[in-house]
């Protein structure tokens, strides 16, 4: 297949999963971070900002956005409040609010009270609120008016919470990964009743989002990450497990970083600050009546930690915690170019028109080329430290730092 035709598969397969121009999700369509609009500047300044909105407290979630509703949360400590505020998207006004008090938790330094990211579809937006007393997963229609209510239970693990649900089809998904008490989850999104739960092995947190897998003529399926379990593939409708891999090992470890797909591949990444990480891309294959999975190939020299990397046009880019961007042939793997960016980075890189754009802990957009060529394109200070991954939605970006949203470019305004 060439690079061109396999382009074209990958652009398919992600637009098949997802409405046009809605960024539902961690990463947008199906995790996969791809945007094609053309009217998102690569060097922006004042005059390209549209509207900036100061948060109700700081967090490190990532927007959401769905029609001309723009999601994100943000906590205060003092007094615990953690809020999920609904924007307009064109002028930035502040369509409703609704906050839910907790009790504080110790947590990890670079966490945040509010680190989950909603999800959405036509009818509700979903938001997971997740503490060592309990963690409401909430389900709000898009009046800001609750719908249901689903408890998970306690939260038991020092790092804090940071796990983002998706929709699939009838489902809003959770992957509850924590130190004990570890499960998967499927609530019917319309009523919030509990359609399965399956028990994990679990033993330590993993925040990796989980994404949708379907190759050929056969079932979907929903894809997990974790550092001991591997990745595997689950029947959305049952929860039973199709396949899994042990790809990670048994160092202390932790995956952050969110599986996607590209073409008939499984991508994911784990590992830790200061010891091993590994990229890895696996390949399922119908086998008989059940599946054979096997690894196509591996990045461990570079390879991100929180970050996840992103597919465009043939070339997978691994954009990892130190700065450090890896261009792949994303079929096989083989290297291309690695290039030390700059900056330190818990944000995950987006693709806007064939332009990477990732924020770094300084709150920087650094945009540089999607091409087999390393070229850097701008450097956009925002003048606040960010630790969020950024949205596109309607041709317009949406960028939080730590306690304001802001949003660039997008259609000429009246």
């Amino acid at each position: 297949m060439t690079r061109s035709a396999f382009s074209v598969l990958l652009l398919l397969v992600v637009a098949g999963l997802a409405p046009a121009q809605e960024w539902a999700r961690f990463r947008g369509p199906n995790g996969s971070g791809i945007s094609d609009a053309k009217t998102v500047p690569v060097a922006f300044g004042e005059n390209d900002i549209n509207w900036k909105v100061k948060l109700p407290g700081v967090g490190n979630s990532s927007p959401i956005a769905w029609g001309d509703h723009v999601y994100v949360t943000s906590a205060t400590d003092d007094p615990p409040m953690r809020t999920l505020s609904c924007l307009d998207a064109k002028s930035g006004a502040v369509r409703w609010r609704r906050e839910v008090p907790f009790e504080s938790y110790k947590k990890h330094k670079n966490n945040s009270f509010a680190s989950n990211t909603p999800c959405a579809d036509a009818d509700h937006v979903y938001v997971l609120w997740q503490s060592k007393s309990d963690s409401p997963l909430v389900a709000f229609n898009h009046d800001g008016e609750e719908v249901w209510r689903y408890d998970l239970g306690p939260y038991n693990h020092g790092q804090g919470g940071g796990t983002s649900p998706i929709v699939y089809d009838n489902l809003v998904i959770v992957c509850n990964d924590h130190s004990q008490g570890s499960f998967l989850l499927a609530l019917d999104r319309c009523t919030g009743k509990e359609v399965w739960k399956v028990p994990r092995q679990g033993k330590r947190a993993c925040y990796a989002t989980p994404c949708i897998y379907q190759a050929g003529d056969r079932p979907a399926e929903i894809i997990f990450s974790h550092c001991f379990e591997g990745v595997s593939g689950v029947d959305p409708q049952t929860g039973r497990q199709n396949w899994s891999i042990h790809v990670f090992g048994d160092f202390p470890q932790r995956a952050v970083g969110s599986p996607f797909i590209i073409d008939d591949l499984v991508v994911s990444n784990s590992g830790a600050l200061v010891a091993d990480k590994n990229l890895v891309a696996v390949r399922p294959h119908a086998d008989g009546d059940g599946v054979r999975v096997e690894e196509v190939y591996r990045l461990t020299r570079g390879a991100p930690h929180v970050p996840s990397a992103i597919a465009y046009r043939g070339l997978l880019f691994a954009w990892n915690d130190q700065g450090i961007v890896t261009c792949l042939d994303a079929r096989d793997g083989g290297q291309i170019w690695q290039k030390r960016v700059g900056g330190n980075y818990f944000s995950s890189p987006i693709c806007i028109d064939g332009k990477l754009y990732c924020v770094d802990v300084d709150g920087t957009v650094v945009v540089i080329a999607a091409s087999d060529q390393y070229e850097e394109l701008a450097r956009n200070p925002l003048g606040e430290p960010s630790m969020a991954t950024p949205a596109v939605s309607g041709g317009t970006l949406f960028v939080r730092t730590e306690s304001q949203l802001f949003s660039i470019g997008g259609p000429e305004r009246e």
